[in-house]
């Protein structure tokens, strides 16, 4: 399932699930207090036989000065219960008594019986939530199937005429004062293959197959191509090597997206900083740009706190990021810059 389906499945089994266990909780409390209240009474009632033929061995026996207030109700004291009841011509009355560890060890039998329900109840109630939470999933997963299917086909047609676009622009031959003109449709075009690799990653996910892969080589790659998009940006990179073992689409997708909100929330002539830390494994993206309000939702779906963009970039970074098992932390102050770091201790060549 989906993360979205997963998530509603999740929800819709806790609420419908925990709903009907307090339900359950409240009637099987009012069966229990009903319960021992019936077991009271069955423990009086066997107290008035016994007084009549003394044949009980489980009552204790004793005479007590008569007090007409407390006949023939069942008490309870510290040591357990016991009834009071008239001896014809006599001052005194039979003491009939129940001690507290007979009278738990019988409650105790009956508390077992209606947890052993209870348990039994709870598994049945789970099951059939299970059953209702898939009854419910089912018309969110197919409209987030439709809209799914309806968006490759989007994407597939939007590939063509970009790649027609490309081709052309490469043929084309103009006149040096014009080649500004032609450089900035490029660039236009790039961006938007760039934004269909991204919605192709929320809607498709990665093949997770691994291979060994020169991070350094791969960062001056994704800044080649980040310095056709953003000229006006200048890109600093240290010469430290570092193998890694992943996915490498997956690490394309998460390096240009990183890079590319650098670039695109940088100011006028800004920097944007890649180093390689080897001792401790580690990779640091670092802006002077506009700076994050609040990095702690930057991961978020749909998420931004800039007009341009879909929201979806860095939810995808943190998605692939969790896939390859990549710890990644932000630190931005608005209108200083935002440092990202990426530990890639689970990357490492062994």
């Amino acid at each position: 399932m989906k993360r979205a389906e997963t998530e509603s499945f999740i929800k819709s089994f806790l609420v419908f699930f925990i709903s009907l266990s307090l339900l359950s909780g409240l009637l099987f409390w009012y069966e229990y207090t009903q319960k021992r209240h019936l077991l009271q009474e069955a423990v009086f009632n066997e107290m008035k036989v016994c007084s009549f033929d003394l044949k009980c061995s489980q009552f204790t026996l004793d005479f007590t000065p008569l007090h007409t207030a407390t006949l023939y109700e069942l008490t309870q004291d510290k040591t357990g219960y016991y009834a009071l009841f008239s001896i014809p011509n006599s001052k005194y009355a039979l003491k009939l008594h129940l001690s507290q560890a007979q009278f738990d060890s019988q409650l105790h039998h009956l508390q077992r019986s209606l947890l052993q329900a209870f348990l039994l109840t709870l598994f049945v109630l789970g099951f059939i939530s299970i059953l209702f939470s898939f009854y419910t999933l089912y018309p969110l997963k197919k409209a987030l199937q439709l809209t799914q299917e309806f968006s490759r086909d989007i994407l597939h047609d939007f590939n063509t005429p970009l790649a027609s676009l490309r081709l052309n622009i490469s043929l084309l031959k103009v006149p040096n004062s014009e080649s500004k003109k032609i450089q900035r449709i490029e660039q236009s075009i790039e961006r938007m293959i760039a934004l269909g690799d991204n919605l192709r990653g929320y809607l498709e996910g990665h093949s997770l197959q691994k291979e060994t892969i020169d991070l350094h080589h791969l960062l001056q790659e994704r800044i080649g191509t980040m310095k056709k998009l953003f000229p006006d940006i200048t890109f600093i990179l240290d010469d430290t090597p570092l193998l890694i073992v992943t996915n490498s689409d997956a690490m394309n997708r998460i390096l240009d997206n990183i890079i590319n909100n650098g670039c695109k929330y940088n100011k006028n002539n800004g920097s944007v900083w890649i180093s390689i830390d080897q001792k401790n494994h580690t990779l640091h993206i670092e802006d002077n740009g506009k700076g994050i309000a609040y990095p702690a939702k930057i991961f978020d779906r749909f998420y931004k706190e800039h007009e341009r963009g879909l929201g979806i970039g860095l939810h995808i970074v943190k998605k692939l990021c969790d896939e390859l098992k990549i710890p990644i932390h932000v630190d931005s102050v608005l209108d200083q810059g935002t440092h990202f770091t990426l530990e890639l201790h689970t990357l490492m060549l062994h």
